[in-house]
């Protein structure tokens, strides 16, 4: 799938910003957040939130694409949704920040199933 244009040069500026392997790691979680929202028929508006990129729809609740404090790269979701309390249940091998995120390595494969199912989650949440 090919990069959407970034809503914003602020946005471009945040992932040219990272270290290559986190930015690639990022972009396709941006990829694949862009790719359920059109599979769900839902629109997605990309906007910065705490200097971080954030994915919103007009039902779900916003994702967000970072660097945690520990380092390598991390998405984001509100942390009083179930999203990722849900998201634990079917995989629970993955490494978790509490309720809020879901750390990754970017020098490892991207579990994608599992985050596939996290980001149609986030985008269709309803509390």
């Amino acid at each position: 799938m090919e990069h959407p244009p970034f809503a914003s040069p602020d946005i471009a500026r945040v992932f040219e910003a990272l270290p290559p392997a986190t930015r690639t790691t990022l972009l396709t979680l941006r990829e694949m957040i862009y790719a359920e929202a059109e599979r769900l028929g839902v629109s997605v508006t990309e906007s910065l939130k705490w200097g971080q990129p954030s994915y919103a729809t007009p039902k779900g609740t916003p994702l967000r694409l970072g660097v945690p404090k520990t380092g390598g790269a991390a998405i984001f979701a509100h942390c009083q949704s179930r999203v990722i309390p849900d998201l634990r249940e079917i995989a629970p091998d993955l490494s978790y920040d509490g309720t809020r995120a879901v750390h990754l390595d970017p020098k490892a494969a991207i579990p994608t199933a599992p985050l596939r199912v996290m980001i149609r989650r986030a985008l269709t949440y309803r509390a």
